[in-house]
C-alpha cells in the first residue's frame, strides 16, 4: 500500500532557530524552513523533518546517522566547530578519549547531540 510513498523521518526540537543554526552552520547541511518546521535536505534527495515541540524531550537513541569516509577526520572537523562527542564505557560500547567507538563487529562510530539533546552519529562507511 505504501510501497511507492517517499517516506521520511522526523523528530522534535525545542528551539527551531538554534536547530537551524546547528544543522546549517555547524554541520553544513542544506536546511529549509516552511510552515514553522525545518527540513534537512540530505544528499540523494532524502530529507528529515524537524518540528518544534514545547514539551520536547531529547531522544534517548540515535535519531540520525551520517555515513562518512573517516570518523577520525570528521570528529576532528566537527570538534573544531564546537561539537562535543559522547563518551560511553559500557560492555560492547566503549569510546576512546575522542569519543570514537571501535566496537567488535560494529562500525567505527561516534555519537554527539544537537542543541535539543537528540543523539546523532557519524559512522565509517564500509
Amino acid at each position: 500500500m505504501l510501497r511507492d510513498s517517499h517516506a521520511f523521518s522526523g523528530f522534535s526540537v525545542n528551539d527551531l532557530a538554534m536547530a537551524k543554526d546547528f544543522y546549517a552552520n555547524t554541520l553544513g547541511l542544506v536546511v529549509t524552513e516552511e510552515h514553522g518546521m525545518l527540513a534537512l535536505n540530505l544528499p540523494g534527495g532524502n530529507h528529515v523533518l524537524l518540528y518544534p515541540k514545547s514539551n520536547h524531550a531529547p531522544a534517548t537513541f540515535t535519531v540520525l546517522n551520517f555515513p562518512v569516509e573517516s570518523v577520525e577526520k570528521t570528529v576532528d572537523s566537527l570538534s573544531h566547530h564546537g561539537v562535543r562527542f559522547e563518551m560511553y564505557d559500557e560492555p560492547g560500547m566503549k569510546t576512546d578519549a575522542r569519543g570514537i567507538c571501535r566496537g567488535e563487529g560494529g562500525p567505527v562510530i561516534a555519537w554527539f547531540r544537537d542543541p535539543a539533546g537528540n543523539i546523532l552519529s557519524i559512522l565509517e562507511e564500509q
